[in-house]
């Protein structure tokens, strides 16, 4: 069982263009599409595709669009009741796979509904083997709610993974070595955010082949986490480093339709590699492959396994004294 935990749900809204976006002009969309979404959301959606048991932990009212969207595919939820709508999140896509995204806020949770989502995350745990804490954190809830969440889950079977951003990752970050974790997902940005390394310079490395910088902020932070860190690079791949090792895959070449939800469809193609008891490098295809089958779909619809090119997804192990 996967259990994926979404604080700040949305309903994701995608105008595909004809051309390009240009500021300030009338546009005549070619396409449009509605679907529930969410990071969290996202993920269990493509764990529900691959016939694995989830269940998808958000607040929302009776009657939410985004809960008549998940129930229209099927999907095991549990929530909070909350008095206001979900947010809306608009994604703007180009033909050339260029993709522009509008997030809300999304609506404030009172102290009641927080306490009561943690009581659903620690209920639903009990029966997990893995419990994802995933996207963005709405108003009015502490920049530590996952670190906190990973503490109290800490003594729980489960194993536990993060992928936020912003302060709520830095919180994280703040509470290790004391809060662990099992699994870290940060894209680019956010490996760089929470361990000091050079934005630019490890994505020029990356874009031209060089993976060594994404390794060595990689490392740091395993070594500081004491968990598997599962860092994205877009188009460049990804990278895994373990206390067993590291490495490295890229995906074949393609032109993306649209990047929202890809980096949640890697990480639940590791999470299902994970339950097969997949090697390392057997878990980091598998999650290449569920990414970029995801960026070829329009909107954020679920990867099927159908959909994955694993083969053409090379991997190979990064050299390093770490491994043993």
């Amino acid at each position: 069982m996967i259990v994926t935990v979404t604080a700040n749900p949305s309903v994701d809204r995608t105008i595909v263009l004809p051309g390009e976006l240009v500021r300030g002009s009338v546009i005549r969309a070619a396409d449009a599409r509605v679907e529930p979404g969410g990071k969290g959301v996202n993920v269990s959606r493509a764990v529900q595709m691959a016939g694995a048991a989830t269940t998808a932990i958000l607040p929302a009212r009776s009657g939410d669009p985004l809960l008549v969207g998940l129930d229209a595919v099927g999907l095991v939820h549990r929530t909070v009741d909350v008095a206001v709508d979900v947010r809306s999140n608009l994604t703007i896509t180009e033909p050339d796979g260029t993709t522009t995204k509008l997030n809300l806020p999304g609506a404030v949770m009172s102290a009641a509904e927080l306490a009561e989502m943690t009581r659903l995350v620690l209920d639903s745990a009990s029966t997990a083997t893995w419990v994802a804490l995933c996207g963005s954190l709405p108003p009015g809830v502490p920049d530590d709610w996952y670190a906190d969440l990973a503490d109290r889950l800490s003594s729980m079977p489960c194993r536990v993974a993060v992928d936020t951003s912003g302060s709520p990752l830095t919180a994280v970050r703040a509470a290790m070595p004391a809060v662990s974790v099992d699994l870290i997902k940060p894209n680019s940005e956010e490996l760089c955010e929470i361990t000091g390394a050079d934005l630019a310079a490890l994505e020029q490395a990356a874009d031209a082949g060089d993976f060594g910088p994404t390794h060595d902020a990689a490392r740091a932070l395993h070594d500081l986490a004491g968990c598997a860190v599962l860092a994205t690079l877009g188009a460049a791949g990804a990278m895994l480093v373990t206390e067993t090792g590291a490495w490295r895959a890229t995906p074949p070449p393609m032109i993306p339709v649209s990047t929202v939800g890809a980096g949640d469809a890697t990480l639940a193609g590791y999470l299902l590699a994970t339950l097969d008891d997949a090697a390392p490098a057997d878990a980091l295809r598998r999650a290449v492959a569920y990414g970029s089958a995801a960026a070829g779909l329009a909107g954020t619809q679920p990867p099927r396994p159908t959909d994955l090119a694993l083969s053409a997804v090379r991997v190979s192990e990064v050299a390093t004294p770490h491994a043993v």
